[in-house]
C-alpha cells in the first residue's frame, strides 16, 4: 500500500467514524484518533456483518462502514461508561 493510498484510506477511516460519533448516542472517547480507529474497525465489522453493498469510495462501502461504526462506538462508549 503507497502513502497515498494509507492517506486516502485514513481521511476516509476519520470522516466515517466522526460521522458514527455524531449519530451514535454514545461519544467515543479518544477524540480524532478514536474516530478514526472506529472508522478502520467499523469498515471490517460492517463488511463482514452486512457486505459490500451501496456506494464504494477508494474500497470503503460506506453504508456497511457506517453501520459498523456506529457498533464500534456504542460498545466503547458502553464501556468507557462502565469503567468511568
Amino acid at each position: 500500500m503507497s502513502i497515498t493510498a494509507f492517506i486516502i484510506s485514513a481521511i476516509i477511516a476519520l470522516a466515517i467514524g466522526i460521522v458514527a460519533d455524531k449519530v451514535s448516542p454514545f461519544d467515543m472517547p479518544g477524540g480524532w484518533a478514536g474516530a478514526m480507529v472506529a472508522g478502520f474497525i467499523g469498515t471490517w465489522l460492517g463488511q463482514v456483518l452486512f457486505g459490500a453493498w451501496g456506494p464504494i469510495v477508494a474500497g470503503y462501502a460506506l453504508i456497511p462502514a457506517l453501520i459498523g461504526a456506529v457498533i464500534v462506538v456504542i460498545i466503547v462508549g458502553v464501556v468507557a461508561r462502565i469503567f468511568d
